[in-house]
C-alpha cells in the first residue's frame, strides 16, 4: 500500500508519509533548539529584547531548513529547490519587497542599538505603551488600557522615540493656578512643604515651584519634583491631589476661569 503511487503523481504514499513526519518532527525540534538558544542568551548580559530577536531569527532559519528537508523527502533534489526558491525570491523582491527588507533592516538596527528595551514605556508615531516585542517586520506596544499596537519597524526607526523609563529618575510636573489676590510667597511655601513631606520625592535635585504664566484669571504655578522612575505616577497623583487639599486648608483660592464685562450707559 505505502509503495503505491499517488493518483496522477510520481510520489508514493510512503514518500508523502515520510515528508509529513519530517515536517512535524522538524518543527518540534526547531522549537526546542530555538528555546535552548534563547535560554542560553538569557544567561548572558545581552538585553532581553536582543535575546528575543535573535531567538526568533534562529527559529525562522530552522523553519526554512525544515521546509527544505520536507520538500526534499518528496523526491526532488534539494539543490534544484534552492535554485528555484532563489529565483522566486528574486522575482518577488523585484516587484515590491523593498518595504519588507527595510522593515527587517530597521528591526536589526533597533535590536542592536536599543533605543528601547522590552518592558520600557515609549512614545512613537503618536502611540504610547510598553514595548512588548520587536519582530522582524514590526514592533509591538502594549498601551496602558491593554491595547496591542503593531508598528512597522521602518516607521519607528525613521521617527523620534521618547523613552519615558530608560533613565533612573524623572521630574514630575504639576500645574496649578492661584488667585491674583493670593500672597505668592505663601502659595509657594505651601507647595514646597507638600513636596518635601512626600517620602517618594527626592531631595537631590531639590524640588522647586516656578511661576509659569500670568494668565487671564490666575497666576499659574508649576510644582517640579524629582522621583525614581518607578514612583513617577505615585508622586504625580499625590501632588495633584495634595496641592488641592493643601490650598483649601490654607484658604488659598484656585480660581475658575472668569471674564469681567463692563457696560457703559449711554
Amino acid at each position: 500500500m505505502l509503495s503505491q503511487n499517488l493518483p496522477y503523481m510520481d510520489l508514493t504514499y510512503f514518500d508523502l508519509l515520510s515528508a509529513l513526519v519530517i515536517l512535524v518532527v522538524g518543527i518540534i525540534i526547531a522549537k526546542i533548539i530555538a528555546g535552548m538558544f534563547k535560554s542560553g542568551l538569557q544567561k548572558t548580559e545581552l538585553p532581553e529584547l536582543v535575546a528575543e530577536f535573535l531567538s526568533r531569527f534562529v527559529l525562522a532559519l530552522l523553519y526554512v531548513a525544515v521546509i527544505l528537508a520536507t520538500v526534499s523527502a518528496l523526491g526532488p533534489d534539494i539543490s534544484s529547490i534552492v535554485v528555484g526558491l532563489s529565483a522566486v525570491i528574486g522575482l518577488i523582491l523585484g516587484f515590491g519587497m523593498q518595504d519588507t527588507l527595510t522593515n527587517l533592516a530597521a528591526g536589526i538596527w533597533i535590536a542592536t542599538l536599543r533605543p528601547f528595551d522590552k518592558g520600557e514605556f515609549v512614545s512613537v508615531t503618536g502611540y504610547s505603551g510598553s514595548v512588548s516585542a520587536v519582530g522582524f517586520m514590526a514592533t509591538e506596544l502594549l498601551t496602558p488600557d491593554n491595547k496591542l499596537v503593531t508598528i512597522p519597524n521602518k516607521v519607528i526607526w525613521g521617527s523620534a522615540i521618547e523613552n519615558a523609563t530608560r533613565m533612573p529618575t524623572r521630574r514630575v510636573d504639576v500645574n496649578v493656578g492661584i488667585s491674583y489676590d493670593t500672597k505668592l510667597d505663601q502659595a509657594i511655601q505651601v507647595a514646597m512643604d507638600l513636596m518635601k513631606n512626600n517620602s517618594m520625592v527626592l531631595g537631590d535635585p531639590a524640588p522647586a515651584v516656578v511661576t509659569t504664566e500670568l494668565a487671564d484669571s490666575s497666576v499659574n504655578l508649576q510644582l517640579r519634583a524629582w522621583a525614581n522612575t518607578s514612583d513617577y505616577w505615585g508622586v504625580k497623583g499625590d501632588l495633584t491631589n495634595g496641592i488641592l487639599n493643601a490650598y483649601k486648608d490654607a484658604d488659598i483660592e484656585i480660581p475658575y476661569p472668569q471674564l469681567d464685562v463692563h457696560m457703559d450707559k449711554e
